[in-house]
């Protein structure tokens, strides 16, 4: 027995509600199929849009701010050059032995000994000893202490000994001893560096 279907055979209204039933199930395939997961792309993509442009809006910010971070950049140089003069990143014996003889010498002082002493190494800067043998005066003495206490580099002053002369004469009533320990920056500090 052979089934036969027609659509002759069915009511008009019957042909009426399942051509409305075929329609909203062709309505319904095409949301589920199509619509519905190109609005979740759409949501995920606006998500990302909003993301990206609040990305934008900080980086936007972040330029604003440039003019401010290169003046302090700038400034932060500057700072850094006057702070190398007080600690410089390396020895220059000749140097530091030319203004310590001019020290001496404008407190009429001589120097009868200059010699490097061994450096200790600490964890950001290595300090730097040298021994001195002055001649001269105490009054003169304590006037070099007070012009290397202004200089421009860091010099401290230790182990001081003073003796008077046998024989003094005007300009050269004691001997001195000193040790002036300067200091040097280290760029990266060393793997045993003592604390």
């Amino acid at each position: 027995m052979a089934l036969d279907l027609s659509l002759n055979k069915i009511p008009w209204y019957g042909q009426v509600i399942l051509f409305a039933v075929l329609g909203l199930a062709g309505v319904g395939a095409f949301y589920y199929f199509y619509v519905a997961p190109f609005r979740t792309e759409m949501g995920e993509r606006e998500a990302r849009l909003e993301e990206l442009r609040a990305d934008i809006n900080v980086g936007m910010a972040t330029a604003m701010k440039l003019p401010e971070f290169e003046a302090d950049v700038a400034e932060l140089e500057e700072q850094l050059d006057r702070l190398r003069a007080v600690l410089p990143e390396q020895k220059d014996v000749a140097e530091l032995l030319r203004r310590i003889q001019t020290l001496a010498a404008q407190s009429n002082l001589t120097i009868r000994g200059f010699r490097p002493l061994a450096t200790a190494t600490q964890q950001l800067h290595a300090e730097w000893p040298i021994a001195l043998q002055l001649d001269g005066t105490y009054h003169n003495l304590g006037l070099f202490f007070d012009r290397i206490s202004k200089f421009s580099r860091i010099i401290n002053v230790s182990d001081i000994v003073i003796r008077t002369k046998a024989q003094p004469d005007p300009n050269s009533t004691i001997d001195a001893e000193a040790t002036a320990t300067t200091f040097v920056l280290l760029e990266t500090p060393p793997a045993g560096a003592t604390q």
